[in-house]
């Protein structure tokens, strides 16, 4: 299936979704790799990205010595000794195993924030990004580009937002934290110029959780409302659905499995 630019593929399962996106993604980082000396990658961090990530982690012939590594969104004074900061779960789910050449980590417990953002986002500007691995928030945002705060042209490309509560409560949901007290309300995030500066796309979005901001991502306007619309216009990017994320579709589409 394809809406606007965006091309979707369906699988039964989450197993299924996680392992052959991490598959076609470790294609394109070899094939890339074939032809330029280093490969940029922002990578997000939710539980939505744990198949993905353990097969990616598992693929042979990655020169992963020649990887850039980013991370798209970070909260604002978390431990950074907690489980659910961030870069830890990258680290914990893929850094350690592959090691790239450089990791580049958001803090998020920096003294002075804003210069914390201009840091970053001068390392974006020195090493654009090559790929964009992603998924859709419950609320249809990208990164922590709640509908609040996405900015389809926003100036910036790291930012310090206020999560909404829709948010907050999918890291409970998640089980990433045990009640809404224990989320932190600040966040820095990657903008959604940023993300859409990547050359290609990778959206892993399984899960009965993720089903309505599936459904708006493929069906709604293409708006700040719905920040995950905006994938419709990048072009070369690809959704990567379970038959549980897209079980509010019915019948609005024939799939096609590519």
């Amino acid at each position: 299936m394809k809406v606007d630019n965006l091309f979707i593929r369906t699988f039964d399962t989450r197993q299924e979704l996680g392992e052959t996106a991490a598959k076609m993604m470790a294609d394109k980082v070899r094939e890339l790799l074939d032809v330029q000396q280093q490969v940029n990658i922002i990578f997000a961090s939710a539980p939505s990205q744990n198949e993905f990530l353990a097969t990616l982690a598992a693929e042979e012939d990655i020169a992963w010595e020649r990887i850039n590594a980013f991370h798209m969104d970070e909260y604002v004074g978390l431990s950074a000794e907690a489980s659910q900061n961030f870069g830890n779960f990258l680290k914990v789910k893929l850094f350690d195993s592959v090691n790239p050449g450089s990791i580049f980590y958001i803090n998020g417990n920096a003294t002075d924030i804003d210069q914390e953002c201009e840091r970053y986002q001068d390392l974006l500007e020195k090493f654009p990004a090559d790929i964009v691995c992603l998924g859709i928030g419950e609320n249809g945002h990208i990164a922590f580009n709640d509908p609040h705060v996405a900015d389809f042209n926003d100036p910036v490309l790291a930012k310090k937002v206020e999560l909404d509560l829709a948010s907050r409560n999918q890291q409970v949901n998640d089980k990433c934290f045990e009640t809404l007290n224990d989320v932190p309300t600040d966040a820095i995030t990657l903008t959604i110029t940023a993300l859409m500066k990547a050359r290609f796309a990778y959206c892993m979005v399984p899960g009965t959780t993720k089903a309505e901001a599936v459904l708006n991502t493929v069906m709604q306007s293409i708006s700040e409302e719905f920040p995950s619309t905006i994938l419709r216009n990048h072009p070369n990017a690809v959704l990567f659905i379970d038959k549980d994320s897209s079980g509010k579709l019915g019948k609005v589409a024939s799939y096609n499995r590519v």
